[in-house]
């Protein structure tokens, strides 16, 4: 039954309650004088419900239009409309916090099939966790490709067409949002940014839900948090004037004020003076310099900021046929090589995928696609981190004879045996998705890294581009500058060890942010068993 419809009938049920408690109503016209104006009260309250659930009503269908639009939009191309961080990020939010709302609107609104549906589909939507990753993930993205908030909201990111059908903005609900996340890890910065850009959107006059008053509350303190003490007492003065009764705001004004009073006071040196004024400007710098260097050099890579090569270095790589050594299959049908870097070598073989196998190589691996995991050197176990944002899935050849086909082109063009190598790894990355630099082969201080598996180290490394990415997604060497985009139907091959068996420390690489796109790759891990005659130790050590 309708909650509207209950509500009714207990009213009723109450009112013939009370006929059967004062009986004979109709033998005293003053009792029956309260009687109408009791029925003029439940009248009254019947037009404010129906006009309530009107207004409920019109409100569930604005969102249904809204939706179905969009949803009418991104599935004519999900994968370029979850490329997109901003369309990520809030399809997020929308399973997480939105869809909830909805279910509280029409809860006593609707059919008990429409809520069954909802309550049975919601164990599978996103959690709060998935709405903080990709909240986190658009926080990284900003500061990798240096992008301003204004940027970011309104959907124009760099390789984004303008007229792009799916490009979606954020209203200001989703800014305070992610100072919100910010917030909750104590990271002002970026608090301040997004509390101010949710701020600015209001001051716009964007129609929102959301007051200012709540963003002026968080903004205040994110600044002050940061040393911006004078600017810290405008916001909250702004504050007081929208809610003169707010009483956290009012306790912080006397504090501020009290705090500035006493740096006045002290009597500062000229120099020190303008040193903490131009402290809120120098925040962005500090930040950047709490980085370490590798991080900068990553991020700089990532941004298309590294190492130039010399002409004269440049000289030195080119594009060639490889056969192999006449090897019999590439002898008629050589494949295309490039070279991407010279220290370390890093080719690029073209074209040796196929589009229908990737397509199948993706449609094995989906279903199994969990988040990826890293080597934890204390443990020895493998365990999930922040610095790898991808899911990832394992195929062996046995499963189909694309992968066995995959695998035996591998040995073929490298002439390593892939017989002890790892299964091929599929890998998809999703918003902001990201592995921070590391190395491929265990180092020294890991002996047991590939103990188990019994076939020595990670002697090269194997990477297929099975994707093209609009924006970001490189593959960088903060060691060496390098810096290698992603080319569907293309696969890059290095060496992660001299034929000394000594590990080569310049193939520490990097997977950047997927800025716009969907980035998939799959890789193969060779080992050192089984190479022993294909690629022999050097006479020396230092070889």
């Amino acid at each position: 039954m309708e909650f509207g419809t209950m509500w009714c009938v207990l009213l009723f049920s109450c009112l013939l309650r009370d006929c059967s408690t004062h009986n004979d109503f109709f033998t005293s016209i003053g009792q029956m004088m309260d009687l109408l104006f009791t029925e003029k009260d439940l009248v009254k309250s019947l037009k404010d419900y129906i006009k309530a659930e009107e207004s409920k009503l019109e409100q569930v269908k604005r969102w249904a239009e809204k939706l179905d639009e969009l949803t009418a939009t991104a599935t004519q191309d999900p994968e370029g409309f979850l490329g997109h961080p901003v369309n990520a990020f809030k399809l997020m939010k929308r399973l997480n916090t939105e869809w909830s709302e909805v279910e509280d609107l029409v809860l006593r609104d609707m059919s008990d099939g429409f809520i069954s549906n909802l309550t049975i589909q919601r164990q599978h939507f996103p959690s709060e966790e998935d709405q903080t990753g990709a909240a986190k993930a658009l926080l990284r993205l900003q500061d990798t490709y240096k992008l301003d908030t204004q940027t970011i909201s309104t959907g124009d990111l760099p390789g984004v067409s303008t007229d792009l059908p799916y490009k979606s903005t954020l209203m200001p609900e989703d800014c305070f949002e992610l100072g919100k996340t910010a917030y909750s890890e104590m990271d002002y910065y970026h608090t301040e940014l997004w509390m101010a850009q949710a701020l600015r959107q209001l001051d716009e006059g964007q129609v929102s839900s959301l007051d200012a008053v709540t963003v002026l509350d968080y903004l205040s303190y994110s600044v002050y948090q940061q040393g911006g003490l004078e600017r810290a007492l405008e916001y909250t003065k702004r504050l007081l004037t929208l809610d003169p009764d707010h009483k956290r705001a009012s306790g912080n004004l006397k504090y501020f004020e009290y705090q500035l009073a006493k740096q006045m006071k002290a009597a500062i040196e000229p120099k020190r003076l303008q040193e903490v004024a131009k402290e809120g400007e120098k925040r962005e710098s500090e930040r950047t310099t709490e980085y370490l260097p590798e991080k900068r050099k990553y991020e700089q890579l990532c941004r298309g900021e590294g190492i130039k090569l010399t002409p004269r270095r440049q000289s030195r790589f080119f594009c060639r046929y490889y056969d192999n050594n006449r090897h019999p299959y590439y002898i008629l049908g050589p494949v295309k090589q490039e070279d991407e870097w010279d220290r370390p070598r890093i080719i690029r073989y073209h074209d040796v995928i196929s589009e229908r196998e990737m397509e199948k190589i993706k449609e094995l691996a989906k279903p199994r696609l969990r988040r990826a995991t890293v080597h934890d050197p204390q443990t020895g176990k493998l365990t999930t981190a922040q610095y790898r944002v991808s899911k990832s899935a394992w195929l062996a050849a046995y499963e189909h004879p694309v992968v066995d086909r995959i695998n035996q082109r591998i040995e073929d063009i490298t002439g390593l045996d892939v017989k002890t190598a790892e299964e091929l790894q599929v890998a998809n990355y999703g918003v902001g998705g990201q592995y921070e630099p590391h190395f491929d082969f265990g180092r020294k201080d890991e002996p047991d890294a590939f103990k188990e598996l019994g076939t020595g180290n990670r002697i090269a490394t194997w990477l297929f581009y099975m994707s093209d990415i609009t924006a970001g997604g490189a593959t960088v060497f903060p060691e060496v500058g390098a810096s290698v985009r992603p080319k569907k139907g293309t696969a890059v091959f290095w060496y992660n060890l001299f034929p000394s068996g000594e590990g080569d420390y310049s193939t520490r690489h990097a997977a950047c942010p997927v800025l716009v796109g969907n980035k998939w790759v799959s890789n193969k891990w060779i080992h050192e068993r089984g190479q022993e005659f294909r690629r022999p130790c050097g006479l020396r050590e230092t070889d």
